[in-house]
């Protein structure tokens, strides 16, 4: 719960849990489906059946920093307002 708008932090948490399960289901099921054949391809494809579940990740883990920025630049213009209008007194 890094964010402070309690609607949109459960949605990307909640995406983000979905994310995860995306690659650890991607990853199992590309093991189970090519260990038979060999386990080189099958540890290859644990890595690409989790590239989705992975980039995912990636960009609402990049929703959260943007949106933590975005929310400490506007704590940082109220303080240089305040300090504006205290120096123009």
């Amino acid at each position: 719960m890094r964010l402070k708008d309690r609607s949109l932090s459960f949605v990307v948490n909640f995406l983000l849990g979905v994310s995860w399960a995306s690659v650890f289901i991607g990853g199992i099921t590309s093991f189970l489906s090519f260990y038979q054949d060999s386990f080189l391809l099958a540890f290859v494809s644990i890595f690409i059946g989790a590239i989705p579940g992975m980039v995912a990740i990636i960009l609402l883990e990049l929703v959260i920093t943007n949106k933590e920025n975005q929310l400490e630049l506007q704590k940082q213009t109220a303080l240089l307002e305040k300090l504006l209008s205290q120096k123009n007194r």
